[in-house]
């Protein structure tokens, strides 16, 4: 948790800098502790601690800017630290966009670091022992048995809970805190046919709260996975219906992300420049930040600048609606700024209503009838100035809404504008634990290439 003494800190800070001859400032904390146990074929294979802190201190003097971070606290380094940054950003060129942000855009209501509802003081009352306990329990070892002619080789776990403060202030009486705990197990398990031939599977859940974290369901799902990849082979190439999982979905959201970012449009290398209020995307397509939505893992009330989030639509009906601009990139390029990035993005279901609705996968599989159900990507890229894309994949052929048989080796490729534009369902089943919150998607006429 911020403290007193954390907020001190800070406020002396920025008075040091203002001391050396600097116009402004604005100083962020940054602070986590881990801790994490690790099993090998359900016994403990390493237990760890880690904490991190770092302090980041950002200049502005004589319209001149630097940022600079140490990981000491103590005063006495800091202040030679302090002299030693304002005379470093003294060297650099003029920069009249550098500036604060405007007072009016900047959060006034995360004083606590507890408002976005995330901090459960559970946390600090886990003991070592019952960490301990935690990933022996949740371990799927000598529990559950492989499907028939398979062998369960090994079984690799961690369990981890972690707390992370972040507290940023400025010169002109800005005040933020963010106080975030998390709960957390994965499991891989890998296992192997009467062949010899060995197949992998991964689960993983996380929540904000120690009562919401269902570590024991990972195992009996990594294995199944694992279970069900065998015979796993690539089909003839071609254009198929693809259905993507909620647990990897995300994969084709970040590349829309990034290219609405100030950053890439100012360089010259987004695809989706010049994209604001067109109609560019399905028009179905809806994708949404949710930073205030309260008890939402990964929501926040501020950026990085101390600028106020808000629940905003970044695509609707296939229409660009946001760029993502701090208030360097919104000078720089002459528009009026927002936040810097999203927070907590969140795909809405489509069609919104009425009798169609897929609400899970197994139902989005039987409205698609036929096609490739992708469960996971293998490597691949998305060229940032263009949109073109080759992501490898694993996942299973269905037809008539039911899985017929594993498939791996097989590439997916074409544009992102293309592929969205043949974007046409998505369930309501998003897994609240992932960055993203992304259900299954549907999309017509994906080139496929295999065997």
């Amino acid at each position: 948790m911020i403290s007193i003494e954390d907020k001190a800190l800070l406020r002396w800070c920025i008075e040091k800098i203002l001391s050396q001859g600097a116009d402004a400032a604005r100083v962020t904390l940054n602070r986590s502790v881990e801790e994490l146990v690790a099993t090998l074929d359900g016994e403990v294979d390493k237990v760890t601690r880690c904490e991190d802190s770092s302090l980041s201190l950002e200049v502005f003097v004589e319209g001149k800017f630097g940022s600079f971070s140490t990981n000491r606290t103590q005063r006495e380094s800091l202040e030679r630290f302090i002299r030693k940054a304002v005379a470093m950003a003294r060297t650099m060129e003029p920069d009249p966009l550098r500036h604060l942000p405007e007072r009016g855009r900047k959060a006034a209501d995360a004083l606590t670091g507890l408002e976005a509802g995330l901090y459960d003081t559970a946390q600090e009352d886990v003991t070592p022992a019952q960490r301990v306990e935690n990933a022996l329990k949740a371990a799927a070892w000598g529990r559950y048995g492989a499907a028939e002619g398979m062998t369960v080789l090994s079984e690799e776990g961690e369990y981890s809970d972690s707390c992370n403060d972040n507290l940023v202030m400025d010169s002109e009486g800005l005040e933020c805190c963010h106080t975030e705990t998390s709960f957390d197990y994965g499991v891989e398990i890998t296992v192997a046919d009467a062949g010899g031939r060995k197949y992998s599977g991964y689960a993983w859940d996380s929540s904000s709260r120690r009562d919401g974290l269902d570590a024991a369901a990972c195992g009996r799902r990594a294995l199944e996975r694992a279970c069900a990849r065998k015979d796993s082979a690539a089909l003839p190439g071609g254009k198929y219906t693809m259905v993507v999982d909620s647990e990897v979905a995300g994969k084709l959201v970040t590349p829309l992300l990034s290219a609405l970012s100030g950053y890439s449009l100012q360089q010259g290398n987004s695809f989706l420049d010049g994209s604001l209020g067109q109609q560019v995307f399905a028009e179905g397509m809806t994708l949404v930040d949710l930073p205030r939505e309260k008890g939402l893992q990964g929501a926040k009330y501020f950026d990085s600048e101390g600028v106020a989030t808000r629940n905003l639509p970044i695509i609707e009906n296939g229409k660009v609606k946001l760029y993502f601009l701090n208030t360097y990139m919104a000078g720089k390029m002459g528009m009026e700024p927002t936040i810097e990035g999203a927070t907590k993005v969140k795909m809405m279901p489509w069609p919104q209503s009425g009798p169609e609705q897929a609400r899970d996968r197994a139902a989005l599989l039987r409205r698609c009838r036929s096609g490739i159900l992708v469960t996971d990507f293998n490597g691949g890229n998305c060229n940032p100035a263009t949109g073109d894309f080759s992501y490898g994949i694993e996942g299973f052929l269905f037809e008539d809404g039911e899985l017929v048989r594993p498939v791996d080796g097989m590439l997916i490729t074409g544009n992102m504008k293309t592929l969205w534009q043949h974007f046409f369902a998505a369930a309501d089943d998003a897994r609240r634990c992932l960055s993203k919150l992304i259900p299954t998607l549907a999309f017509s006429s994906v080139d496929f290439s295999g065997e």
